[in-house]
């Protein structure tokens, strides 16, 4: 720094200064306003260095100690006292520990032995270089006539790296904490969508697989970041904006610079996989450069979900380069979000099937029927695409993912990989719907990564915790065990969401070994707004003998089939192998009975029970009847897997039970016949159909984790 005449024009050669704005966190800390500043102005360190929104200023500390780099030689051997002036734009403030100094009254100055922080600070930028300045002046005494004066001259930059932190659905200037991203409905930070759908039809890969914008529609899946690089023209012959990602994150997110056409071609690709740096192309006079975003991966056990991004101003003079300002924003990528059955519907998916007894054009029927009712869309994936494999449950799973300005669903395709592996990419993929999944490598999957066995709960309180989007639901082996389980690959991406904290539950007792065998949700009209259905062997034969008590033990299970022998409510009363299987399965069932009461904050009345027997078959059970808590749930109308029980008054009665458990809640039963295309197969309604579901209405980044 050198000094410069008082009259404030610049001599030749003068070096105009370029150090951050200090924000000043230590508790405790006084500050004094000088210069233009307003002293009747409260001393807030918020209000008084607002780094982000003008990088300019001189920052001297420590009781100015100009001895070396500031202005060396210019204080007067007898000064003891100093004051500090700026001229229009420049704003200086007095910051001090009071309880070690003491502020000076009246027009005394401050001792040159003060243990203070003078803070310089610009609030615009400069139109010309080194057209700012601050005036020291030194004393003998604290009053009196000055011994003599140096000059700082400054050029105002401004340079700030913007993004929704707020959370608005646009982008606006922040003077904020933009290095932190934080959880909660106060707090704050930028959302990132993995661009996993495909905009345009002429490529088969999702967007993110392309370097390369290829439909401006894409820009609506980024999130936008300004750029502001005001200041003088001639200052960005010797000084560079940088803009940077780290290594960590550069396979993570990808950014394109756009230059406001509407051509492909005014967007390229400047950070992202091998891309770490970008020298910004500044046109003389542009105040503003922007910038698109897009995630490249969701969230994982290697990786939080967190990215950033910065923006340096090197001086490109100095060997090496200086870097003099950074700021640096954070995205959190959005996480992959479940719909439970208390969600409306929007799509009903079945498959198109031909068996050696015929094709399930009646089932398809049935669902039309159902979708019509429950005023959603039937899309019937054709045996062409299916390969005659009809399970859709399982092999995918309809989610979402949101940030502040778009939202779309995104279908996770299960690793299961049968004669449906490629309908959820080659069908479903497609503009504003996204695909996502994970594959099991060396062992391959197994019955429990099939996505029957994935569920989540509609929201709850556990323990004065909320989940307001609920919880995942999977099922496993028992605890230590050495069972079947979910494999680590899909469990890991399910927790790491973060929003919908899994459960395991136990599954392995099933001989396919999925949750939905036993268990699923219904909504409800009143305060708790769902249920949860459990199947029963208890409540079955308690309403057998009940019958049978009634007199009629001779109605017969199966009546009606002509391709299953009969068995008369006495007949299995008396059957104690079904007897025995049965006990077990409702062991089984209990357990989890009080995992989901724990883990979901159930109570008995959440809870209810629905009528099944079960068998067990080399050591697996399966249902010994059509399942019928293997629902298919649209709204308040259900499609329940047909029982063929025990006729009694020209009525099945486990139809009638299960009419008299939900009907009042305001929810319609149909029962439908899927006995030779799905139950013989180890399958129901539920593992042949699939729901896509309108999203939450709840904000997932308003939740603490």
């Amino acid at each position: 720094m050198r000094k410069g005449p008082e009259d404030g024009r610049t001599p030749e050669g003068t070096t105009h200064v370029m150090v951050r704005t200090r924000r000043w966190k230590k508790e405790g800390l006084g500050s004094s306003p000088m210069g233009s500043r307003d002293p009747s102005t409260p001393a807030s360190s918020r209000q008084l260095f607002d780094g982000d929104r003008l990088i300019m200023a001189g920052v001297w500390k420590e009781g100015l100690d100009f001895s070396e780099d500031v202005v060396s030689g210019d204080v007067p051997r007898d000064a003891k006292a100093f004051g500090v002036s700026g001229s229009s734009g420049v704003e200086i403030f007095i910051v001090y520990d009071p309880k070690r100094v003491t502020e000076p009254t009246g027009k005394t100055h401050w001792p040159l032995d003060a243990k203070v922080d003078v803070v310089v600070s610009v609030n615009r930028a400069s139109k010309d270089l080194n057209d700012l300045k601050v005036k020291v002046s030194y004393f003998e005494q604290p009053e009196g006539d000055a011994l003599g004066h140096s000059v700082l001259y400054l050029t105002g930059v401004d340079v700030s790296l913007d993004v929704d932190t707020g959370r608005t659905g646009k982008v606006k200037r922040s003077g904020g904490d933009k290095k932190t991203w934080r959880w909660g409905p106060e707090g704050y930070g930028a959302v990132l969508l993995v661009n996993c759908d495909r905009d345009s039809r002429k490529f088969g890969d999702p967007d993110l697989a392309n370097s390369q914008l290829v439909s401006l529609d894409d820009l609506q899946d980024m999130s936008p970041v300004v750029l502001s690089c005001d200041g003088p023209d001639e200052l960005f012959d010797s000084h560079e904006l940088v803009l940077k990602v780290p290594l960590s994150d550069s396979e993570r997110v990808r950014v394109f610079c756009a230059r406001g056409g509407n051509s492909l071609a005014d967007y390229k690709q400047v950070l992202g996989p091998r891309h770490l740096t970008y020298e910004v192309e500044r046109q003389p006079g542009e105040r503003e450069v922007r910038f698109y975003v897009e995630g490249l991966t969701f969230p994982d056990t290697d990786f939080s979900g967190l990215v950033s991004l910065s923006v340096s101003l090197v001086d490109t003079k100095t060997f090496p380069q200086a870097s003099l300002f950074t700021d640096t924003v954070t995205f959190r990528v959005a996480p992959w979000i479940m719909t439970p059955n208390t969600q409306p519907p929007l799509e009903l998916y079945v498959c198109s099937v031909v068996d050696s007894h015929g094709s399930n054009e009646k089932f398809l029927d049935d669902m039309s029927y159902l979708a019509s009712k429950a005023n959603c869309k039937l899309v019937v994936c054709p045996q062409i695409d299916n390969r005659n494999d009809r399970w859709i449950q399982d092999e995918m799973e309809f989610g979402y993912i949101e940030a502040p300005h778009k939202s779309f669903p995104v279908v996770f395709d299960s690793p299961r990989n049968r004669g449906l592996k490629d309908f959820p990419y080659k069908r479903v993929l497609g503009p504003d719907f996204g695909y996502v999944t994970r594959e099991i490598l060396y062992t391959g999957p197994s019955s429990l990564d099939s996505f029957g066995n994935l569920d989540v709960s509609p929201p709850v309180t556990v323990g004065g915790v909320e989940y307001p989007l609920g919880r995942i639901v999977v099922g496993g082996s028992l605890p230590k065990s050495s069972g079947r389980r979910m494999s680590k690959v899909v469990w890991n991406f399910l927790r790491a969401q973060q929003v919908q904290a899994p459960v395991q539950l136990y599954s392995d007792w099933l001989s396919v070994g999925h949750v939905d065998e036993f268990m699923t949700f219904v909504p409800t009209s009143d305060q708790k707004g769902f249920r949860l259905l459990l199947a029963s062997p208890r409540a079955c034969l308690k309403l057998f003998r009940e019958k049978s008590e009634e007199g009629y033990g001779e109605a017969a299970q199966f009546d009606g089939l002509k391709y299953e022998d009969k068995r008369t409510i006495n007949e299995m009363l008396a059957d104690r192998q079904l007897q025995s299987d049965s006990r077990y399965a409702q062991k089984c069932i209990d357990w989890n009975r009080d995992v989901l009461k724990q883990e979901l904050g159930l109570v008995e009345s959440d809870i209810i029970d629905i009528p099944q027997l079960f068998s067990v078959r080399d050591s697996y059970a399966e249902a010994f009847f059509p399942d019928m808590v293997n629902m298919l749930v649209l709204g308040t109308h259900l499609g329940i897997p047909k029982p063929f029980g025990p006729i009694i008054n020209g009525r099945c009665c486990l139809e009638e039970q299960v009419r008299s458990l939900l009907e009042p809640l305001g929810l319609h039963c149909t029962f439908i016949d899927d006995y030779l295309s799905y139950h013989e197969l180890l399958g129901e309604i539920h593992c042949g159909t699939n729901v896509r579901r309108k999203p939450f209405p709840f904000k997932w980044w308003n939740m603490v984790p």
